[in-house]
């Protein structure tokens, strides 16, 4: 199995090649990747801005909407990239095309899977611990299920602050610890909070954390921060699994 998971935020030059790097690197072997837009409402125009983003990467993306039978698409794909988005309009778009199967069929067989934010999300058992607005009613929050913890993206720890005029004052909303905290009141599955910049390289048994930090979070236990170069393992997560 070969994944790479990443959380977003590529704002800066450096975050940028290291998103270059790593997705040169998963699909080293890959004459064109098929790309699921499905997080974004506008297909055509995603994939054109995503495909010119990542040209540094040497990667040819080609749409799942080019192919006339989305299954097919992915049984005969090389390597698949899903895109960021709103993880609701996803998942809904993956379970009415069925390829919730098919794809981590692929993915256990050893083609090669690269999500980043919402595509993150569904590479877990469920999509629950997305930021997202549920803007259209999934059928299932079921997701590929190809690693044993949830992911929440684009996380980042303490408090939101607002800027008013050239001060900075307090938001008082939720955190995202806050929320990983509800999660666990009513499910037992360990959350990776991936911070912006970061990417995990998962092997099915371990993962290398690449770029920014990362906090996994547990019931029943503090929450705890690692810097990049750590590697996960099964042992972190198998007896809540």
């Amino acid at each position: 199995m070969r994944l790479l998971l990443g959380s977003g935020g590529l704002r800066t030059p450096e975050r940028q090649q290291v998103y270059f790097d790593e997705m040169a690197l998963i699909f080293e072997n890959c004459t064109e990747v098929v790309f699921i837009p499905y997080a974004s409402a506008n297909h055509a125009d995603y994939t054109t801005r995503l495909a010119e983003f990542s040209a540094p990467s040497g990667v040819n993306l080609r749409s799942i909407d080019d192919f006339e039978d989305p299954v097919e698409a992915i049984e005969q794909a090389e390597g698949l990239y899903v895109g960021g988005g709103n993880t609701f309009l996803l998942i809904q778009k993956l379970h009415a095309n069925e390829l919730i199967e098919v794809v981590r069929k692929r993915v256990l067989e050893g083609m090669p899977y690269m999500g980043v934010s919402a595509g993150s999300n569904v590479a877990c058992p469920t999509m629950q611990t997305t930021n997202d607005m549920p803007i259209v009613q999934p059928q299932s929050f079921v997701s590929f299920d190809l690693v044993p913890f949830q992911i929440n993206a684009h996380y980042h720890d303490g408090n939101i602050w607002l800027k008013e005029g050239d001060q900075f004052e307090p938001h008082f909303g939720e955190t995202r610890a806050q929320r990983i905290q509800e999660f666990h009141e009513q499910n037992q599955r360990p959350v990776i909070g991936l911070w912006e910049g970061a990417f995990l390289r998962w092997d099915g048994d371990s993962g290398l954390l690449i770029g920014a930090d990362a906090t996994v979070f547990r019931p029943g236990a503090e929450p705890e921060t690692y810097a990049p170069g750590v590697v996960f393992n099964t042992q972190l997560f198998r007896h809540l699994c």
